[in-house]
Formats: structure tokens, C-alpha cells, sequence
């Protein structure tokens, strides 16, 4: 069923009308895509009331610290440039969505009731190696504390949970539903609650089943809370896929961290990484984080503007490529070597930018151990002779442990079907496609990729253009420096091998002689 036909939406306010005059209350929004959502909204629905973010304090820095580096960020550049008074419209809450009552005050809670319309929870944990109890608190008992607050909420209008759409990877074609959990989460958080960690974290692996870490585990029972409330609150439980930098907003290429394809290339070009164990015919499903925060937007204005009946599904939405425009990883990795990193080298590179991907294991290991471990040892060694701090085997040590999480998700193959994303966006009113509309079968791929080197580039390793013919000459140098010491090392091993061969058969004339 289209759930987005069974009411004509053409007959409802547009979307940036929608979001005028309402409050907002929003979760993880110092995160990648928490930024990112504010920008939009601020940007593109600028007469909106305000917008409340939940932050904690941080390393000894208080939430109204947080906030105010929060809108130095150069993700809000943009903001800053053409409409600088919507910063007004930004307030924070002090709480931490991972404890009771996500850590509000009265106060606070109080506010949130009387005043927030539209709620969205991006808060989570997304690493894949943190404990059951960690990942249950924030991932699983902040849900609920959501839920819990939206029941409060006068006017709520909708609730949007951001999940992911990697929440039910047993299966390989995942559709737009909810599936059976795997465990109750009620029954999940009592004992996570009530445990000691030794003891959770050796039951762990024999309660997560058939999923691959607590990452996953804690979203799909995260899913759970929100379904309960089929019919209750006006939910809306939008599925991300793998989401890496920006096509277009709030700039082209804007990046904060290093997940995904762009890490990839941005640690090739530093000549530190140099294989990879995955299929390279493999096509993973990544999403440009402006096109999934548009999708949020606008998923939370197709709920908002109908009102709840007590039949009412909940709408969900994988936001995936699916079947659209894509690359395979041996494709991006090709394409990275042979254009993006050599049009776009980056700056003090270790060694030659290079790599490459294999799915022999056996390979892998040799060259992990060849051409990571061993030089990372000669190049610490340098550095403590000189007087410098080793940095380099540890380093490796992140990739190498990063590499393993990632085995899951970089040697299967998985299908998203996207109907619902897709319906949703056809629902967007033509005067509104150039701020709201969503796609990604016109995107030139090769330039997107590289427009994700320069801001790889430019907002993470903080690098300027202006630096890079700079960079290209010092890519020039490494690249004659490998080919001189490739070419020393065969030409020693040939001789070793003809030496070896000549001593064995003098050896043997000797012999032969004597007996």
C-alpha cells in the first residue's frame, strides 16, 4: 500500500510552509547529520519559531560551550553568509539522551511540552565495537525516553527516529516494513540495566544471534519502541543507508568525518593504506547526507500535515540508492587511484597514494604485514631517533581494527527497497524541487567523488587549494621514490635468486668432484 496516496497532500501546505511558526526539538544534532538538518532548516524553512537542541556537556565543556562551537562550524558557513540572524532561532537543552529523562530538568522538560510541534531523534551510537550496555543506553533506552517525552508533547505533530538500513542485515532484501525483533526490548534493557559488565559482555555474543555487533543489534530493538506507538504518536522512522559527504548543501563535499569511501580515499592518498580485504564487484549503498536530510524533512512534513487516526501505520522510509546511480568498490578504488588522487593529492603523504583491494584473505595479511606493519615499525623508528613522537603503528593499528568491523558490511551484498522513499519525494510541489527535491540518478559520479577528495581535503585535513600544485609536485617526488626503491628491491631479489642458484650448483660440482 502507497501510504502517501491514501490523503492528498496537494491540498496541505507546502513544506517550508509547514515549518512555519513551529518549534523544534531535536537530538544528536552536534552530530554529522544533526548538523546538517539544523543548516536545512534553518536555511530552508526560515520562518520556523526555533529550534531546541538536546546537548550534553562534553570533556569538561559545558552544553552552552557546545553550542556556540556548534554554529562555528563550517557547516553553517553558508547560514553565516546569507541569513546570519537565523542563529537567533538555535537554544539548547543541557541533557544527555543516554540517561533517564534524557537528563532534562523540569525545567527544560516543561518547555519541550508546552512549545515543540515536530521532534526529530538522530541520537545514537554508531560505532561498532561498543559494549551491549553502552549501545543499549543510548541507542535503545533513549528511544524510549523519546517516545516517552512525545507522549508528553501538547501539539506534537510528528516524532521522526533516525535508524539506519543496515538495522536488519540477516536478510539481504530489506523492504520498508518493520521485521520481528530479535529479542525484547524491554528484556534487553533490564539485563543491560541490571548486569555487571563482565558477565554482559560474555553473554554478548550468544544474545546478539545472527547479528553482526550491538550497533545493529540496539537500532533494529530501537525500532521496536517506536512501533508500539503504530496508531499513538504520529511517527515517522526514516532508514539511512551508509552516509558520506554532501552532493551539493550545505557546500559541495562538506565532510566531518571519515566513514565510508572518502576515508578510503583520503587514506590512499596519504600512502598509508594499501589493501583492503572485499570483493570489488560489491556495491554498497552510500548517500550523500544533504539528500538523506531532505528525505527527513520531508518525511516529517508528510506526517505532520495529516492527522493521526488510530489505523494509522507507521511510515517508514529506507533512504538508499538502491538500485540507483552506483559504483562498485573496485570502480571507486580505481577511480581514486587513477584521477582523484592525482588531481587532487593530498598534502605530506607518507608514501606513493596507491592500494588496492583483493578477497583472497591470504593476500591481505601479506600485504597488511608488508606494507603496513613494516614500514609503519621503520617509520616510528625514524622518529624516535630523531626525537619525534612514533605515530604510525598505531595508526595502522586503527585501520587494521577499523578494517575488521567493516569485514561485514565490505564482503556481502545487500538490496534496499526504496518505494516509499521514492513516492515521497514525487509528492514534493514544483516550486519546492529546488530546495527539497531528492535524487541521485543525474549525479555525475566520478565528480562527485571528487568534489568529496576536496572537501575531504579542505574540512577535515584542513588543506587549501591554493596549496596544490604544492601537493602535486611532493606526489611527483613519491611517486619517482617508489619506482626507485620498487625497482632496488626486484632487482635484489633476482640477484639474490641467480645467486642463490649459482652457489647451489658450484656447491653441487663440488660434489659431484669429490665423491
Amino acid at each position: 500500500m502507497d501510504f502517501l496516496d491514501d490523503r492528498d497532500l496537494e491540498n496541505r501546505p507546502a513544506i517550508a510552509e509547514y515549518y512555519k511558526g513551529k518549534t523544534i526539538f531535536i537530538t544528536g544534532g552536534s552530530g554529522f547529520m544533526g548538523k546538517v538538518l539544523v543548516e536545512k532548516l534553518l536555511y530552508s524553512c526560515s520562518d520556523l519559531d526555533r529550534i531546541y537542541l538536546l546537548l550534553r556537556s562534553k570533556k569538561g565543556v559545558k552544553a552552552e560551550e557546545r553550542l556556540t562551537d556548534l554554529c562555528a562550524s563550517r557547516c553553517f558557513d553558508r547560514l553565516r553568509k546569507e541569513k546570519p540572524h537565523m542563529f537567533e532561532k538555535v537554544f539548547f537543552i543541557a541533557g544527555d539522551a543516554s540517561e533517564l529523562g534524557l537528563g532534562m530538568s523540569d525545567e527544560d522538560r516543561a518547555l519541550i511540552i508546552n512549545r515543540a510541534q515536530i521532534v526529530f531523534h538522530v541520537a545514537a551510537s554508531v560505532r561498532f565495537d561498543d559494549s551491549l550496555k553502552a549501545a543499549a543506553m543510548l541507542n535503545l533506552r533513549g528511544t524510549r525516553e523519546v517516545v516517552e517525552l512525545a507522549k508528553e508533547i501538547r501539539n506534537l505533530e510528528v516524532l521522526v527516529h533516525v535508524s539506519t538500513s543496515y538495522a536488519n542485515t540477516n536478510r539481504k532484501c530489506i523492504e520498508e516494513i518493520v521485521y520481528p525483533a530479535f529479542a525484547d526490548w524491554r528484556d534487553t534493557l533490564e539485563i543491560c540495566e541490571k548486569l555487571d559488565d563482565h558477565t554482559l559482555n560474555v553473554l554478548t555474543p550468544k544474545y546478539l544471534g545472527e547479528l553482526p555487533n550491538t550497533y545493529v543489534f540496539t537500532k533494529q530493538l530501537a525500532e521496536h519502541v517506536m512501533y508500539e506507538q503504530k496508531g499513538k504518536l504520529p511517527i515517522v522512522i526514516m532508514r539511512p543507508s551508509i552516509v558520506i559527504s554532501s552532493y551539493k548543501e550545505p557546500s559541495e563535499g562538506w565532510i566531518e568525518n571519515l566513514n565510508g569511501p572518502v576515508g578510503m580515499l583520503v587514506a590512499s592518498g596519504k600512502g598509508i593504506l594499501r589493501t583492503m580485504y572485499t570483493d570489488p564487484d560489491l556495491t554498497s549503498d552510500y548517500i550523500p547526507v544533504d539528500i538523506a536530510i531532505k528525505a527527513f524533512i520531508a518525511g516529517a512534513w508528510a506526517r505532520g500535515v495529516k492527522k493521526l487516526q488510530p489505523t494509522d501505520d507507521i511510515d517508514i522510509y529506507n533512504c538508499s540508492t538502491s538500485h540507483m546511480k552506483t559504483m562498485t568498490l573496485g570502480e571507486i578504488v580505481d577511480f581514486g587511484k587513477n584521477v582523484a588522487i592525482r588531481e587532487i593529492p593530498i598534502e605530506g603523504m607518507l608514501w606513493r597514494a596507491g592500494g588496492s583491494i583483493t578477497k583472497s584473505r591470504v593476500a591481505h595479511n601479506f600485504k597488511v604485514y608488508f606494507y603496513h606493519l613494516l614500514p609503519a615499525l621503520l617509520v616510528d623508528l625514524v622518529l624516535r631517533i630523531t626525537g619525534n613522537k612514533p605515530i604510525l603503528f598505531k595508526l595502522q593499528r586503527r585501520i587494521y581494527v577499523a578494517n575488521i568491523a567493516l569485514h561485514y558490511y565490505v564482503t556481502q551484498q545487500w538490496t534496499f527497497k526504496n518505494d516509499h522513499f521514492l513516492a515521497l519525494r514525487a509528492k514534493i510541489r514544483d516550486e519546492e524541487k529546488k530546495s527539497f527535491y531528492y535524487e541521485m540518478e543525474t549525479i555525475d559520479m566520478p565528480q562527485y567523488f571528487i568534489n568529496a577528495c576536496i572537501g575531504g581535503k579542505n574540512f577535515i585535513l584542513h588543506e587549501k587549494m591554493e596549496d596544490l600544485p604544492k601537493a602535486k609536485a611532493h606526489f611527483k617526488r613519491m611517486e619517482l621514490l617508489d619506482k626507485v626503491v620498487t625497482t632496488v628491491i626486484r632487482g635484489y631479489i633476482c640477484w639474490f635468486i641467480i645467486n642463490t642458484q649459482f652457489a647451489a650448483n658450484l656447491l653441487q660440482n663440488i660434489i659431484d668432484f669429490i665423491f
